[in-house]
């Protein structure tokens, strides 16, 4: 919970070109544009969000991610490969935050709108996470996350555990009776309760999936949002057909892809 100071909110989002089963994908382009910039470009378009810094790693092939940052006028931080949780709280500390809006490179589809309604539950509620995924209702890919960095610092106190640093966030929900947080999970209603749809990147499948989004919706109306995409896939049900032999994977009751970083 936050004192009553106007807190800055910062969106850290969780980058790195290493994947088992997509390498590079947070780089691999969609209309000759990075899928990270197309990501960047959602975020900016949130009206809660203060910041955005890309949180990566010091590895020598996360150098692109640096320099694309650099091209499109975004922070970025550069860390611990395997503590995630450690490079959040130092990317975060970077640009001065107070909240965390976290979201992964592999959810190139995120709408600035879900953004901005946890933001404000958030800020209006007397708990100290929000999220959506604790409950996984809204489609795979609109996964966002929020928090205080004061939150992050004590959880990072609490353990050495690399499991659990490799996971910026889990500590906070995965035992709630430890850590004694107030949790609050935002369902997806109506249109948005549509948990088995995979709007992240993780396959290839994936990867041609988003992409089909971008090449139908972008060209004419760059800001589309979730809603856009849903009556895009009413209309042309076909492009379900790309990845829909993918699961999702859950775990503690979250969807997840591969691995924290994109």
């Amino acid at each position: 919970m936050l004192s009553d100071a106007t807190p800055k909110i910062v969106c850290v989002v969780e980058a790195r070109m290493r994947s088992s089963r997509l390498p590079g994908k947070t780089m691999k382009q969609i209309m000759g544009i990075p899928m990270l910039e197309l990501l960047i470009e959602r975020l900016k378009r949130a009206r809660t969000i203060d910041d955005i810094v890309i949180a990566t790693s010091q590895q020598a092939e996360d150098e692109v991610i640096e320099t694309l940052a650099g091209k499109i006028g975004i922070h970025c931080y550069r860390g611990s490969l395997e503590d995630v949780l450690g490079r959040v709280i130092e990317a975060t500390r970077s640009v001065h935050g107070d909240v965390i809006v976290e979201i992964t490179g592999d959810c190139p589809l995120v709408d600035p709108g879900i953004i901005d309604h946890m933001v404000t539950t958030y800020l209006k509620s007397d708990v100290d996470y929000v999220s959506n995924i604790l409950d996984a209702t809204y489609p795979a890919g609109m996964d966002v996350q929020v928090f205080s960095l004061k939150v992050l610092e004590e959880i990072s106190e609490m353990t050495n555990n690399p499991e659990e640093r490799e996971h910026c966030s889990w500590l906070i929900y995965k035992n709630p009776e430890k850590t004694k947080y107030k949790l609050l999970n935002v369902k997806g209603t109506n249109d948005l309760f549509n948990p088995h749809l995979r709007l992240m990147v993780d396959y290839p499948q994936d990867f041609e999936f988003v992409s089909k989004i971008y090449e139908n919706l972008y060209p004419t109306k760059p800001d589309f949002n979730i809603y856009d995409i849903l009556d895009l896939l009413r209309r042309k049900p076909e492009l379900k057909k790309i990845n829909k032999d993918l699961k999702i994977m859950v775990a503690e009751g979250q969807k997840i892809a591969e691995s924290p970083d994109a």
